[in-house]
């Protein structure tokens, strides 16, 4: 979006843009960097287990990421713990970032099944509580469990990431009306993590009153996923805008847009 007026903010972090995006499952790093750029995306997820650092070659992931527009970062890397299960894996990752000099920004995942790849919201809670008091700004995935937002927003974390469905399910929102009370009762943003499969999860989840969504796979496991991009970029800005609106109410009978009265005979 280009209103500053509407800009999501994270800790000391602000963007204009609410859609976040991966970089995995991509065909080759020409489709990565046509379909994050298509995307308009700001801040770009990253698996510190699952990419080579080191590499900054002509080609490379790291390449890519860190380019530069005008002298300044293309993109704020959001560096993930995807794959740890144990708050010590998640902790020696977030602190290898900051090593790296790559961001105190961190998405922080503890997962506690491989098959459903569903998060250990125990371990969430106790990492991101060490991790706030060494200072990250902590993007914690979650369940969307209410009672474990509320706690990992009281704790400090920048924003609660529920998931709306399970990792690369595509299954849209499953459950709308935990959304609605974790929204209700959140004093940080809600950034909906996982399980968007279209353009129309995207705007569902805005339209709620999100702050923003993450995903990867819902672009690029996309027959075309340039055109997947730009269609999520759209989403999020159209469900954004709607929430701001408020849409009319919902009826069960008919209701003029041109009343009877008055009309000429």
């Amino acid at each position: 979006m280009s209103d500053d007026s509407d800009l999501l903010r994270l800790g000391s972090f602000t963007f204009r843009s609410r859609l976040f995006v991966g970089t995995g499952k991509y065909r080759d790093i020409d489709e990565t960097r046509a379909a994050l750029l298509a995307s308009g995306a700001e801040v770009v997820t990253v698996a510190l287990r699952r990419v080579n650092t080191s590499e900054r070659g002509e080609g490379s992931m790291m390449r890519l990421l860190t380019e530069k527009v005008d002298g300044r970062p293309r993109f704020t890397l959001l560096p993930n713990t995807a794959g740890c299960y144990t708050v010590e894996d998640a902790l020696r990752t977030c602190r290898l970032a900051r090593e790296l000099g790559m961001s105190d920004l961190v998405k922080l995942e503890v997962i506690g099944d491989e098959k459903t790849l569903f998060p250990n919201n125990q371990k969430t809670l106790e990492a991101a509580r060490i991790l706030v008091a060494e200072g990250f700004t902590v993007l914690p995935y979650c369940t969307d469990d209410p009672i474990v937002c509320r706690e990992l927003g009281e704790l400090g974390c920048a924003a609660v990431m529920p998931l709306a469905a399970p990792i690369g399910s595509g299954l849209g929102i499953r459950n709308p009306y935990n959304l609605r009370i974790i929204l209700e009762q959140a004093k940080v943003p809600v950034i909906v993590d996982a399980g968007v499969g279209t353009a129309s999860d995207a705007a569902i989840a805005m339209e709620l009153g999100c702050d923003g969504v993450l995903m990867n796979t819902a672009i690029a496991g996309a027959r075309e996923p340039v055109r997947m991009a730009t269609a999520m970029k759209l989403a999020v800005e159209a469900g954004r805008h709607a929430y701001l609106a408020g849409r009319m109410p919902r009826r069960l009978y008919a209701h003029a847009s041109s009343p009877l009265d008055g009309l000429i005979e």
